[in-house]
C-alpha cells in the first residue's frame, strides 16, 4: 500500500481500536518527517464517503503528523457517524498533500480537474475548500458554488477571494 495511505490507515485503526494517537515511524521516507504541507485525508467505505478532513496550510511539525491528525479527524467527521471497528477492514483511503494556495486574479486560471480552490469571504472571513477532480464537479462555476456553499458564503452578496492549489493525490490500493 502507498505509504501515505498506510500511515492514514494505521492512525485510524489505532485510534478506533485503542483510542491511541500513533507517533510517526522513524522508517518513513525522510520527506514525511522533514517537510511541511497541508494535507487532507478522505475515507471511503466502498463508494460511500465516511470522512474527509484536512488543512490547506501546515499546522503540524511535519507531513506525517499532518496525515495522522487529519486521518483521526476524518474518522470522526461530524457530517457522518463515527467510524466503527466493524468497518475498518472495508475502508479505503485517499491522502492529498497540498501545495500552498495562490490568490487568483481571473477565474479563467481555474480548472476543477487540476486545481482545488479555497474561497474566502472578505466580509466575515469564512472560507470553504474544495479538492480538485471531484466527481460531478466539471466546471468552474460549480466548483466555486460548492466551495461557497460549504462555507455558508453568499457569493452574490459577499465579496470573495479565490485561491487555487495543486495536490498530490495518493490512493490506497
Amino acid at each position: 500500500m502507498n505509504p501515505y495511505c498506510q500511515l492514514a490507515q494505521s492512525a485510524v485503526e489505532a485510534f478506533i481500536k485503542e483510542r491511541k494517537i500513533i507517533n510517526p515511524d522513524k522508517n518513513l521516507p525522510k520527506s514525511f518527517l522533514k517537510d511541511r504541507a497541508g494535507a487532507f485525508v478522505s475515507i471511503h467505505n466502498k463508494k460511500d464517503l465516511r470522512g474527509c478532513v484536512g488543512t490547506f496550510l501546515p499546522t503540524q511539525e511535519n507531513i506525517a503528523q499532518e496525515i495522522i491528525s487529519s486521518a483521526i479527524a476524518a474518522s470522526k467527521d461530524s457530517r457522518f457517524f463515527s467510524i466503527k471497528k466493524e468497518e475498518l477492514d472495508k475502508l479505503s483511503y485517499e491522502v492529498y498533500i497540498l501545495d500552498e494556495p495562490k490568490l487568483i486574479t481571473d477565474i479563467k486560471e481555474l480548472d476543477p480537474k487540476k486545481y482545488g480552490i479555497l474561497v474566502r469571504s472578505t466580509t466575515n472571513n469564512r472560507s470553504g475548500l474544495l479538492l480538485p477532480d471531484l466527481e460531478g464537479v466539471n466546471d468552474i462555476a460549480t466548483q466555486i458554488h460548492i466551495a461557497c456553499q460549504k462555507a455558508g458564503i453568499d457569493a452574490k452578496r459577499e465579496e470573495i477571494l479565490i485561491y487555487k492549489f495543486l495536490t498530490k493525490k495518493h490512493v490506497s490500493s
